[in-house]
């Protein structure tokens, strides 16, 4: 599923890409979560308050308030780089501006439906290339798209009421989900992850140091290593550092 955000002060147009979306959705199988926004306000305010991001941004270019372009800068700005936008507009003077954000395409309205539906399909394309540098766990009643990149630690979480609690720590929150962690440890083997502990699972790219068996974690957190994985694990990141100052790590 692709989380695709419109944002349009016209609830016409709102509702016009809307319902192009739904019609491929319903062509290609292609499934989307949609999110309407009225103003480019509303939607730097999402994610200013760091909700889920949105794989795909479609912005109107002219809004009241700040327009198109300063939402998309405003949402770079706040590190979330991996948005692909595509600017729906009847101005294409501002073209030029639009690729200072890292702008998929710049589409001039009207738009036929067709087109909208290609570029749409093929940004589906380029995400499902990209579908190991993500994850999706079920936190609650929604589904939370981590980057294994931005995910530090999933460890066990003692629970009189959820079975196989685990937690999942990312740079910027934690959240809460079920499973075990034999299984994700052996779905993220090759992803630079480790299990360090029969309970723990560590991102190797956020290890500070070691120190008297435990890890020392980017966000502060120590963690203990089991006894008898530390020298797996010592061995298991010191061949990681090494591949990394080579350029062998192509993941």
């Amino acid at each position: 599923m692709y989380r695709v955000a419109i944002c349009d002060d016209e609830e016409k147009q709102r509702e016009l890409v809307k319902n192009i979306l739904i019609t491929l959705s319903i062509k290609t199988n292609i499934e989307f979560e949609i999110e309407l926004f009225g103003s480019g306000e509303q939607l730097t305010a999402y994610y200013e308050r760091q909700e889920t991001p949105f794989h795909i941004l479609l912005l109107d270019v002219e809004m009241g308030g700040i327009n198109g372009i300063q939402t998309a800068r405003r949402i770079r700005e706040l590190n979330n780089l991996d948005e692909q936008i595509i600017f729906l507009t009847g101005y294409p003077e501002y073209m030029i501006e639009s690729f200072d954000v890292m702008t998929f395409q710049y589409l001039i309205k009207p738009v036929a439906p067709s087109i909208l539906e290609e570029k749409i399909i093929k940004l589906c394309q380029y995400f499902q290339a990209l579908d190991k540098k993500f994850m999706v766990i079920k936190s609650a009643y929604d589904e939370i798209v981590i980057k294994y990149d931005d995910l530090i630690s999933i460890e066990a979480a003692k629970s009189l009421t959820i079975k196989s609690k685990l937690h999942f720590t990312t740079v910027n929150q934690t959240y809460e989900s079920k499973g075990t962690i034999s299984d994700y440890a052996l779905a993220l083997k090759d992803h630079k992850f480790l299990q360090i502990h029969r309970s723990i699972i560590i991102n190797l790219l956020h290890v500070r140091k070691f120190a008297k068996g435990v890890v020392l974690m980017s966000n502060g957190t120590e963690l203990p290593i089991g006894r008898s994985k530390v020298k797996e694990v010592k061995d298991v990141y010191t061949k990681f550092m090494i591949m990394k100052v080579d350029g062998y790590d192509s993941n």
